[in-house]
């Protein structure tokens, strides 16, 4: 009895807490005006799809220059504003820094029609570095990013200089074994977001059911989308990169990827498209980082790997010192 009683207990003290987190959530705009990123954010026109969209990015300049610049490309529920605490490190390593946010995510444009391609968004980013003037650069990507990453590398090789990937998704074809869903289908599941089931998603898949408050920040500036009235073209949108993701892997062409290439990975982490969508056998076969960076590794040319022990989806949230250490060492190499 004292069980059910102090299990009954817990689950009240969660439910008051998840309720207490959703009433401080502050209804954030569509393109995130009234939400304060860590560095000033300029704006690039994009002219594509016979329509002019607004491509917002970070560009952080060291005291100190090291000649060098790095590009840091967010995953799929994120935005540039998750690069803080990396960009703080190498723009005073001596970095120039790069934090652009994609269309359709962040403070750049979500349009209504769009034919998102991975091809598309490394155009949209190499008009940024066009517009700054950088010929060479490192092109780290995280999560969705890194197929971005990996994309930008095989289009421009002569403007990667080297390519990191950290927790990349795509480094399997998820269309072998995950029944396809139109993008309607993933639309009603994004209308349906709330905290709660952020939360609850963002725990599971990124941080082995552990959840810390420091990452709540990032649950909340997806929630606070919901709030809005024009939360259904967010929606879209992602149901759109959503469709991307699913259809245009990039696991194919990874032994044609040419420059200095290093993977870090959080082995504990177990991030898959539509895990939902298949039989539980199915499911434990998907999202196995710790092996998929193995075989990624041997797949790339002059590629290392560093495997994070214990450590889930964003290595530079999570374990940040553990991110950041093997980083630098590359970067640091001729």
């Amino acid at each position: 009895m004292r069980k059910i009683t102090l299990l009954w207990g817990l689950l009240v003290l969660w439910s008051v807490s998840s309720r207490a987190q959703s009433a401080q959530l502050v209804d954030l705009d569509v393109n995130l005006s009234n939400y304060q990123y860590p560095y000033p954010v300029e704006f690039l026109r994009i002219s594509a799809q016979n329509q002019s969209l607004q491509m917002a990015y970070m560009d952080v300049k060291p005291s100190k220059a090291n000649g060098k610049s790095v590009l840091l490309l967010h995953g799929k529920n994120f935005n540039g504003a998750y690069w803080e605490t990396t960009a703080k490190a190498l723009s005073g390593a001596g970095y120039r820094v790069i934090i652009p946010d994609q269309i359709g995510f962040g403070k750049s444009s979500k349009p209504a029609h769009f034919q998102y391609t991975f091809q598309q968004l490394a155009l949209n980013t190499k008009a940024i570095l066009d517009t700054l003037g950088i010929e060479k650069i490192t092109v780290l990507g995280h999560s969705m990013g890194g197929m971005v990453a990996t994309r930008f590398a095989l289009m421009f090789p002569q403007t990667t200089e080297k390519l990191v990937l950290v927790n990349p998704i795509g480094l399997e074809d998820w269309k072998l074994k995950v029944p396809y869903k139109p993008v309607t289908w993933w639309y009603e599941n994004e209308l349906k977001s709330s905290y709660d089931n952020i939360r609850k998603y963002q725990t599971s898949n990124y941080y082995d059911g552990k959840w810390n408050e420091n990452y709540d920040r990032w649950a909340k500036l997806l929630a606070g989308w919901t709030l809005n009235k024009d939360y259904p073209l967010i929606a879209w949108n992602a149901a759109l990169t959503y469709d991307m993701i699913f259809t245009q892997p990039v696991c194919y062409e990874f032994g044609q990827i040419a420059c200095p290439t290093l993977l870090i990975i959080g082995d504990r982490d177990n991030t898959a498209l539509g895990k939902p969508l298949v039989s539980e056998e199915v499911r434990k076969t998907m999202g196995n980082y710790r092996e998929l960076g193995k075989t990624t590794q041997k797949q790339i040319k002059n590629s290392e790997l560093v495997l994070l022990p214990n450590v889930g989806h964003l290595p530079h949230i999570e374990a940040f010192e553990l991110f950041i250490k093997p980083l630098e060492q590359f970067l640091g190499k001729k």
